[in-house]
């Protein structure tokens, strides 16, 4: 079964950066789009990034751009989220998600268990 797993959360202060990274399995990870999101608590999950399958690609909430760069690896059938001058409101718990096959789109239909992101002021 597809399985999805996030690594690289930790506690950071205000203007440092993190990577997250998120191992794929149980699925050709080259034919899917991929997304991170997030959700701080007492919130909503919200889009963060999304990369289509060939990595060529991308889109960001206006909330990270800039600041943040989604990636991938497709012979390591990991994504990335490289996340730079990070903000105390960055905080919250970041999962990866599974995008459509072979198409660019919006519909994720399986998430990681995420990765805690904590940023300090």
């Amino acid at each position: 079964q597809v399985q999805l797993v996030e690594s690289g959360g930790g506690l950071v202060q205000a203007g440092g950066s993190l990577r997250l990274s998120c191992a794929a399995s149980g699925l050709t990870f080259s034919m899917y789009a991929m997304g991170w999101f997030r959700q701080a608590p007492g919130k909503e999950r919200e889009f963060v990034a999304a990369i289509s399958w060939t990595g060529d690609s991308t889109d960001y909430a206006d909330s990270v751009k800039g600041r943040f760069t989604i990636s991938r690896d497709n012979t390591k059938n990991t994504v990335y989220l490289h996340m730079n001058s990070l903000k105390p409101e960055d905080t919250a718990v970041y999962h990866c998600a599974r995008g459509p096959l072979l198409k660019i789109g919006y519909e994720f239909d399986y998430w990681g268990q995420g990765t805690q992101v904590t940023v300090s002021s």
